[in-house]
């Protein structure tokens, strides 16, 4: 008697996987004393065109080189400068060791409205160079960077260990907000509120089609 069977084998399931949206490296930055680190499309493999319609920015214990600093990211839409208009929105929330300290609140300090100038991934400060341990990891994810019919959507999601005196807090922030322009995005660009990445890694994914 022939017996049939339904089961998924790893194959199936690994086509069933990329069918629903996998994600693929395309490219991994390493910082090391770096002022800034800048992915252009078409520069040293960097794809930020209409291959994918989602790419996705992973940060890897990012760890500036100066005391008290912010992380940010800005956008390059066909120039050679990253100013792109950006409105966002900004909210965050903080919880210390001690558990005796916590907060949940939106952040006007690092919105932007209609501004050119970085956006700051991490509010309040939040990384201290002096502190081997303290970094920033996390994410942004970019939609449809290359239309030129939409603004271009961006959402971020990072978590850093932040010590003020002698208390340490998780800090995590989340901001949203697109790019006001018409013109593809073309290259996005990491770094410190002031001095330079002292260490860290940022890998670059694109994400296909559902």
């Amino acid at each position: 008697m022939a017996i049939i069977s339904n089961a998924v084998t790893m194959a199936d399931a690994g086509a069933f996987s990329v069918g629903l949206g996998s994600k693929v490296l395309i490219k991994t930055l390493t910082a090391s004393t770096s002022g800034t680190l800048n992915f252009v499309h078409g520069a040293s493999g960097v794809v930020l065109d209409s291959t994918y319609p989602i790419y996705k920015f992973e940060f890897i214990n990012m760890h500036p080189a100066t005391n008290s600093v912010g992380f940010t990211v800005n956008f390059r839409d066909g120039g050679t400068a990253y100013d792109a208009v950006k409105t966002t929105t900004s909210f965050g929330a903080y919880h210390s060791e001690s558990g005796s300290e916590s907060s949940l609140n939106y952040q006007t300090a690092t919105d932007l409205v209609q501004s050119t100038a970085n956006q700051t991934l991490n509010f309040y400060n939040t990384v201290n160079a002096n502190e081997a341990d303290s970094s920033i990891s996390g994410s942004l994810t970019l939609f449809n960077p290359s239309s030129t019919v939409f603004v271009k959507h961006f959402m971020s999601n990072v978590n850093s260990m932040h010590q003020d005196g002698t208390s340490r807090y998780s800090v995590p922030s989340y901001i949203a907000g697109y790019n006001n322009v018409t013109a593809a995005i073309d290259g996005v660009q990491f770094a410190m509120t002031s001095g330079n990445i002292d260490s860290g890694k940022i890998k670059l994914y694109g994400i296909k089609d559902s």
